[in-house]
């Protein structure tokens, strides 16, 4: 198996795809604030969940995939941040919330999964 197999690195891909396509229409006095935040949320996902993937012991790879529900919870406040601010309409806000929402109860499931194996 490997990373790429993994259902919830793709829904986290595809999210960071969704997000950088979105963050790219922001107001161009945010390039350097929100949107760069945004971004490095949204990347971090899947960037933790692949470094986590590649180590050696389940405890690591749990670690990592903490790391990565931390990263989208930060996500999630941008998203209703930008919401709020009229950067993104309220409909694409609850898009990519309840994209988030899937990605979020995925990565708990492994999370509690990987525990369950590991006792």
């Amino acid at each position: 198996m490997h990373w790429k197999d993994l259902e919830v690195w793709k829904l986290a891909h595809d999210l960071t795809l969704k997000i950088y396509d979105v963050a790219n229409n922001f107001p161009k006095d945010e390039q350097y604030g929100l949107v760069a935040q945004i971004k490095r949320a949204s990347y971090s996902i899947p960037v933790n969940i692949v470094e986590g993937f590649s180590r050696k012991h389940t405890k690591e790879f749990i670690q990592f995939l903490n790391i990565a529900n931390g990263s989208l919870e930060e996500l999630r406040y941008f998203l209703l941040l930008s919401k709020d601010l009229k950067m993104i309409s309220n409909e694409l806000y609850i898009d990519l919330e309840n994209q988030s929402i899937k990605i979020s109860k995925m990565l708990n499931g492994l999370i509690k999964s990987l525990r369950t194996k590991r006792k």
